[in-house]
């Protein structure tokens, strides 16, 4: 019996292990095909996007979305066509967080997206013209990618990410995206409906500091930043700027694997009664930082922090000599009192003397007008304390090189123009003090303008206005020797013009507002012609002190002109003589005594660019060059579009460039091209280096336009960035002779740090300056952007694309 009962127990046991082995193998593959179900959900649910799918400008497919739906990828309209990226689905307007390729013109309905088989995520437009929007490796394809309910779309590799759209940001950043220091930046949109990069920088700095910057200046200089957090550590953290997905905006700096919040920027974080929330921080078209929380199902979208109250706290809206007043989001520019508007942003002066030097001779009546609550950047010349108010203004009168004032309490700070980035606001507690000469008219919107003419008067009659101040008596004597002295000046010129008279015409006496000398003036006032200071192509030039004011001249004998065309000669200097831009030579006079012809011209102190670029121990600074080079620009830019008559200078080069006691770059020569001998071109005078300047067109006697001093000017551009002359024959290797060939050379090899030593340089702004460089020296002529094109390159106000190869220059012997 009791053995039974033992087989009973053993028998029992023993099923008890095979049921329960039974239910282990069901259990086993239940798990196995949940999941095999579950990989084929997620291989073909809404989030997984296999290679082969395609999305289309003008039809659907237009967008892949995430899995919520809240996010898309694809193609949404821009101006008049469309551009990809990544949106925000909302109503009734979707935002947009991520543009590609944002500095490319919109394309049209019939553009395709591809993921392609290889993995990379193609665009392809109408003309067949294909660009890569994301790709991971040329030697690996990726093999699926997912549009996130993050925002962040991404490529995977074996179910791991190896590309991610929050890698490279635009001008937002999402909740979980991170802003680090060794990424471009955000870089703000053009308009709310263009979104190409606009002119404002928001940069993580290496050293930790978020700082924002006007995009467009021609260095991007930490001094000028319109905002900064200040929380710069060093160079030994990883410094992240970080949005979470609660709407925390921080900064964490990072010292091997340990993080530390520095700061934190703004909390928007969430109750636990809220609705789905979204948050993104964006540099707005206006500059200014801002912190939004979109509440997904209500679809309302709010604003819970900025790092700026005031649109015009943000520099660059105004030009130069100009300032911003706002209230709320609204603001307007207006011109100083004595300035108005020109053709671009910056405001200029109606009337001016130049520098303290040729101000020693006359006495310059001046207002000062008075502007509260009134600042702008930039470091004074000079600095006074313990002033009263009035006691600052008689400084900056008596200071021939003051401008303008800042004064607050006692300290008064003097500032030459042009004054940048002006800022007027109740907030503000500093005043200004603007010079302005008396009977300068002023259209400022906000400014009353002066009706008295300019007076200047001469030292010389100085004492006797003061004479004739002090005793009422000596009126009537005091007339008699002016009308006497006027009478005798009145003799003097009319000999003066008698000797000229053979040689009038209609055209000098109805146009010729220049100052006409005699040969024997000139003679004196150059000492026999003994002085030279150079020699170009129209013959040499002279150093000259005028008699009676002692102002510096050069004098230019003109020797290679065509002698049987007098008419042609004075029309031609009468245009010269109506150009008027800082950035070009001054012409003063001239002399037409039979074959004599010469011209008088102011006095630049400096010498020629040439001479400060290639004879100097030291490279001249970067920042120096860079501003040289944009005043150029400008120069050439208003003699082609901007004077009265379109002026091609046709002998563009760094020896006809020269420079003022500021070290401001003035065009000379120009206009004197149409006086050579009808045998002569640019690169037959004579002039050592003319040829290496001159454009393909010109050398061979085609049609001549603007372009060839475009091409110049491409030619000077490479010489101001590497600071060595186009053909060079001690150089270290046969590629470096011909600077054109060897700048392409680097450029293209991305080695631009050779051109610029061991310079501190922003190197985007260098590769800008080459960039523009290499499309001004193409020999086709259409190829070359015009000057205006140039000038909006050069500021970063306009895109650069990548310039094909130069050919060689076509250098004649």
């Amino acid at each position: 019996m009791l053995q039974s009962k033992e087989g009973i127990v053993l028998i029992s046991m023993h099923f008890i292990r095979i049921t329960a082995h039974l239910l282990s193998q069901i259990l086993l593959l239940f798990a196995v095909v949940s999941l095999h179900v579950n990989v084929i959900a997620q291989e073909n649910g809404p989030d997984i996007i296999k290679p082969g799918s395609f999305l289309y400008a003008g039809k659907q497919p237009r967008s892949w979305p995430s899995p919520s739906g809240h996010f898309e990828f694809g193609f949404y309209p821009q101006g008049n066509g469309y551009a990809a990226g990544i949106w925000l689905v909302g109503r009734p307007e979707n935002t947009t967080v991520w543009t590609a390729n944002r500095d490319d013109p919109p394309v049209s309905a019939n553009s395709t997206l591809e993921f392609t088989t290889q993995g990379t995520l193609l665009l392809r437009t109408e003309n067949g013209t294909e660009k890569i929007i994301a790709s991971y490796s040329t030697s690996r394809s990726v093999d699926s990618a997912s549009m996130l309910d993050t925002g962040n779309f991404v490529l995977y590799r074996k179910r791991s990410v190896v590309w991610e759209s929050f890698d490279f940001p635009t001008d937002t950043i999402l909740g979980g995206q991170n802003l680090s220091g060794d990424q471009n930046g955000l870089i703000s949109s053009v308009s709310s409906s263009n979104h190409a990069s606009g002119q404002f920088l928001l940069s993580m700095q290496l050293d930790g500091n978020l700082v924002a910057y006007v995009n467009n200046s021609v260095e991007l200089d930490p001094g000028e930043s319109y905002w900064a957090t200040g929380t710069g550590f060093g160079y030994s953290f990883s410094h992240v700027l970080n949005l979470n997905t609660r709407g925390v905006l921080l900064l964490t700096r990072y010292s091997d694997s340990d993080g530390d919040v520095v700061l934190v920027l703004a909390n928007g974080s969430t109750t636990g009664n809220e609705t789905k929330i979204i948050y993104r921080a964006s540099l707005d078209p206006d500059g200014i930082f801002r912190l939004y929380k979109h509440q997904v199902e209500n679809n309302t979208i709010s604003n819970i922090w900025q790092n700026l109250d005031y649109v015009c706290d943000v520099s660059g809206h105004c030009g130069l000599n100009s300032y911003c007043s706002s209230k709320g989001n609204d603001f307007g520019c207006y011109c100083y009192p004595g300035f108005t508007n020109t053709k671009s942003l910056d405001c200029s002066q109606n009337f001016t003397v130049d520098g303290c030097e040729a101000r020693k001779d006359v006495v310059i009546l001046y207002n000062i007008t008075t502007l509260e609550n009134m600042t702008w950047a930039g470091n004074p010349y000079s600095v006074k304390h313990n002033l009263e108010q009035e006691e600052c203004k008689k400084a900056c009168v008596e200071d021939c090189s003051c401008d303008a004032v800042l004064y607050s309490s006692t300290k008064c700070s003097l500032f030459r123009l042009p004054l940048k980035y002006g800022r007027r606001h109740e907030n503000i507690t500093t005043t200004a003090f603007i010079k302005v000469i008396v009977g300068s008219t002023n259209t400022s919107i906000t400014s009353p303008s002066s009706e008295i003419s300019p007076i200047l008067i001469k030292e010389g009659n100085r004492s006797l206005i003061l004479t004739m101040g002090l005793s009422l008596g000596s009126i009537a004597s005091l007339s008699f020797v002016m009308a006497l002295c006027s009478f005798l000046l009145y003799r003097h010129r009319v000999k003066s013009y008698e000797k000229l008279s053979e040689n009038a015409s209609p055209i000098l006496n109805e146009q010729f507002t220049l100052r006409s000398f005699t040969f024997n003036e000139l003679d004196e006032a150059t000492h026999g012609f003994d002085d030279q200071l150079g020699r170009g192509s129209f013959g040499a030039v002279y150093k000259g002190i005028l008699p009676g004011d002692g102002k510096s001249i050069a004098v230019k004998r003109l020797t290679r002109i065509n002698e049987g065309e007098t008419d042609k000669i004075r029309t031609e200097m009468t245009v010269i003589g109506r150009t008027n831009h800082r950035n070009l030579v001054r012409l003063l006079g001239f002399c037409v005594e039979g074959s004599r012809k010469l011209l008088v011209y102011e006095y630049l102190s400096n010498g020629s660019l040439a001479d400060f670029l290639f004879k100097k121990n030291e490279r001249p600074v970067w920042k120096e060059r860079a501003r040289i080079a944009l005043d150029v620009a400008k120069g050439i830019l208003y003699l082609h579009e901007e004077c009265e008559t379109c002026i091609i200078h046709c002998n563009l080069k760094a020896h006809n460039i020269l420079l003022d006691d500021s070290f401001t770059a003035k065009i000379s020569d120009f206009g004197l091209a149409k006086l050579l001998r009808p045998n002569q071109t640019s690169s037959s005078t004579g002039t050592t280096g003319t040829e290496w300047y001159s454009a393909p067109e010109r050398q061979s006697s085609a049609s001549v336009s603007e372009k060839v001093d475009v091409y110049s000017f491409g030619v000077i551009l490479l010489e101001i960035v590497c600071c060595r002359s186009n053909i060079e024959v001690q150089v270290c290797s046969a590629d470096e002779i011909l600077l054109s060939i060897w700048v392409y050379n680097c450029f293209v090899g991305g080695e631009l740090n050779k051109l610029v030593e061991d310079e501190e340089v922003d190197m985007r702004m260098v590769e800008r300056f080459v960039k523009v460089g290499l499309w001004c020296i193409q020999d086709d002529p259409t190829l070359r952007p015009l000057m205006k094109n140039v000038t909006l390159m050069l500021e970063g106000t306009m895109n650069v694309p990548t310039p094909p190869s130069p050919s060689l220059p076509h250098v004649t012997s």
